[in-house]
């Protein structure tokens, strides 16, 4: 469910299915009969298990510290529709979503796709409107099959891959990397993290395939550190004095891909790069439930599956040594919730299991019995109290699990303690 959008959908009499439905037929008649918006923008197409956000919010700041355009189109949202297509980092406002369901409409697109894919033309008739510098869109599942994969990019990249969505995208790292090495296109380049060596096997296939220049970070470009800063260094480029406000080793990586995707973009453009414009793109770089601090010893962050999980606990070592942490977690049923438990009781004080408000969700109740923590309740009254008693002025509160309980609180507990 993706909040708000069936406000859209209701208001110019779209119909679409919820489910999700891999393939890209339906997507090609759709663009069609809107005139193809996808055509001819300067995209940059992400894919991956996790750090596309991060990957996407580095590229866009250092995008837009060189006085670029920025579109942005990201999943899942953090509180409603609007903020998953944004123009110059801002949200679409309410007017221009309707002037696009109102062309969606009058294309007859009614019962032809699924919400996702209804959500995917809107951005693309977006964006040309828009007309950005620089279209930066991540796949929402998958990559070879996945709606948003109907154009030809300037530049793709995937930060990494481990098991996910394994009903549609197979359960070996293998054949989810053949569903990411699908974005890969011909004789354009394709940027990866440090990925399993099975998975990267795929991608140098398919590049070789593609004839598609493959840069692996590691081997290709790295990140050194220079004392309280940091440095990025390829064959091509060293930018130096790079200073993140994204915490956690696992960025390293991330700002390393997203340098390494903006100048070739930048060289494909005709666009002169600045280290000071690059150090300040990499410094405002921030994304909204990923690690986001929202008050003091107060964090959100979007950990859903053990991947994201292991980061996470990575960032607590390296921020919060010795300190009491405290979770606030709700997951989805069909997430490896056993597995995200595990790693996050290698930190935790306790925890306060909260049910999610969607149809997915798995029960606090059931969260409690699989949880090993020794300190554990399930939450019976009203979050923002929990989370004010936990808050104690030296232990750390963090809400994670679901993206969609992220959602549903964030505004209010910015509201409360910011």
């Amino acid at each position: 469910m993706i909040p708000k959008l069936d406000e859209y959908k209701e208001r110019w009499h779209i119909t679409s299915d919820p489910a999700i439905k891999p393939g890209l037929d339906a997507m090609h008649i759709a663009l069609e009969l809107v005139g193809n918006p996808q055509n001819n923008l300067p995209v940059i197409h992400l894919a991956g298990t996790n750090g596309k956000g991060s990957t996407s919010s580095f590229i866009q700041h250092i995008a837009k510290s060189h006085g670029l355009k920025t579109a942005t189109f990201m999943s899942p949202c953090i509180e409603d529709v609007h903020d998953q297509i944004q123009l110059n980092e801002k949200p679409i406002e309410p007017k221009e979503l309707d002037t696009i369901f109102k062309i969606m409409s009058d294309a007859g697109l009614d019962g032809k796709l699924t919400d996702f894919e209804l959500l995917t033309v809107a951005a693309y008739i977006a964006f040309s409107r828009f007309a950005p510098d620089i279209a930066i869109i991540e796949c929402g599942m998958g990559g070879r099959f996945d709606c948003t994969n109907v154009m030809t990019p300037i530049v793709s990249v995937v930060p990494s891959i481990s098991l996910e969505h394994t009903n549609f995208l197979g359960d070996t790292l293998v054949e989810i990397a053949y569903h990411k090495a699908g974005i890969v296109k011909k004789e354009r380049p394709i940027v990866i993290g440090a990925l399993p060596n099975e998975a990267l096997v795929v991608f140098e296939e398919e590049a070789a395939k593609q004839h598609a220049p493959l840069y692996v970070f590691g081997k290709d470009f790295s990140v050194e550190t220079e004392g309280e800063y940091e440095k990025y260094i390829s064959k091509d480029f060293e930018f130096t004095h790079l200073q993140r406000i994204m915490p956690g080793i696992h960025q390293r990586s991330n700002m390393a891909l997203a340098i390494t995707v903006f100048t070739l973009f930048a060289k494909y453009q005709g666009i002169q790069i600045e280290n000071e414009l690059l150090q300040n793109g990499v410094h405002a770089a921030h994304l909204a439930g990923r690690f986001e601090k929202l008050a003091p010893n107060l964090y959100v962050d979007g950990a859903h599956n053990p991947a994201s999980a292991k980061a996470l606990v990575e960032t607590i070592k390296e921020e919060f040594t010795g300190q009491k942490i405290h979770f606030v977690i709700g997951m989805l049923k069909d997430k490896d919730v056993a597995g995200v438990l595990r790693l996050l009781e290698e930190v935790s004080t306790s925890f306060t299991f909260v049910d999610v408000d969607n149809e997915r969700a798995m029960s606090a109740g059931e969260m409690r019995d699989l949880s090993h923590g020794e300190d554990k309740q399930i939450s019976k009254g009203n979050i923002v109290n929990i989370i004010s008693e936990k808050l104690d002025g030296t232990s750390i509160v963090v809400m994670t699990g679901s993206l969609y309980l992220l959602a549903k609180w964030r505004k209010t507990l910015l509201a409360r303690f910011k």
